[in-house]
């Protein structure tokens, strides 16, 4: 256990974990992890003063919730503690019915004394609603534990629905001094390792863009063949066929990655319109000249990199936010 975690801290880190073995199938739904415990003693304060009677995560679209996993688990024996129970869940219950009925009503028929949720839904049929709805039956809420981690991981779902359009991924591998090709001629930069990992990437995300120079010079085939998982929608782009924003989200596609060349890449950078950028740079490897890797934006944070052998890729953030107009259309210069 870290030094200085809360409790409520310690078990919502493991709903966290929990949601995470959703990241494939739960689409579009988000990652949701679920966690309930009992105090051991009279005056339980730390982690280890409570047990865990029941647990669960979403486990696919269509299915159920990560509180009815949670529920579900509980055995018949510890069904009469629920009354001294507290519940965590990394993300607002729902209130509504959709595939499922609402969870927040679940709740309350069970009699959970307390609830504590990492962040609220800004999903609009949810939004506060099922906070609300555990309040006004007498349960104990707070709200907001770990809610940065908690929206982070979910956040492609929140971009889609906050914004309307999908998360989007620019990313591309440059050599030791900073280009992107040989004289204009496609090279290889990435290890096995790292190519793994992108289609470690590929896998988790909706869809993959490329513009027309690239598909017509390299056919790339854009799909999973280093990694276990679902080949994202392949996307060209050119000027006589611009990316309407619009169309992705009606299609529902949470999230983009764009693998273009430097016009592909520098007309979503010209209008701000990224949230992560991935920079796989081979260390051991120059060329004399060719295409120069685009410029990072000053906007850009470093939020990881990962080092494998002679590369490392470092993932970026946007700090000062992306492009959110519905109907945004992104066209080749």
């Amino acid at each position: 256990m870290e030094l200085n975690m809360t409790t409520d801290e310690f078990y919502m880190r493991r709903c966290l974990q929990l949601a995470r073995c959703g990241r494939q199938n739960a689409k579009p739904n988000p990652m949701v992890g679920a966690v309930i415990v009992v105090p051991t003693s009279a005056d339980a304060a730390s982690p280890d003063d409570f047990r865990i009677i029941g647990e669960g995560y979403h486990v696919r679209c269509g299915e159920g919730h990560a509180e009815v996993q949670a529920f579900a688990s509980v055995s018949a024996e510890d069904e009469a503690l629920l009354h001294e129970a507290t519940m965590y869940v990394s993300l607002e219950p729902c209130s509504h019915y959709g595939k499922t009925p609402p969870c927040a009503d679940l709740i309350v028929s069970k009699g959970v004394r307390r609830v504590v949720v990492g962040c609220i839904d800004d999903f609009a049929q949810v939004q506060g609603r099922g906070v609300e709805r555990l309040r006004q039956a007498g349960i104990s809420v707070t709200v907001g534990v770990l809610e940065q981690e908690c929206r982070w991981l979910n956040r492609r779902f929140f971009t889609f629905h906050r914004h309307h359009r999908p998360y989007i991924i620019l990313k591309w591998a440059q050599t030791a001094n900073g280009f992107i090709d040989d004289q204009g001629r496609a090279v290889s930069i990435s290890t096995p390792a790292t190519l793994m990992l992108s289609h470690k990437l590929r896998a988790e995300e909706d869809a993959i863009l490329v513009g027309r120079v690239t598909d017509e010079r390299e056919h790339p085939q854009l799909n999973v063949r280093h990694w276990a998982g679902p080949d994202p929608k392949r996307l060209v782009v050119d000027r006589q066929h611009p990316l309407n924003l619009e169309s992705l989200y009606m299609h529902n596609i949470q999230s983009l990655i764009v693998e273009g060349g430097r016009r592909t890449l520098d007309s979503f950078l010209a209008q701000n319109l990224w949230d992560e950028i991935r920079v796989e740079t081979n260390h051991a490897l120059t060329v004399s000249g060719g295409t120069r890797a685009p410029h990072l934006p000053a906007s850009a944070r470093v939020i990881s990199i990962q080092r494998c052998a002679q590369n490392t890729i470092v993932g970026y953030s946007n700090n000062e936010g992306s492009a959110t107009l519905m109907g945004t259309v992104v066209r080749l210069p």
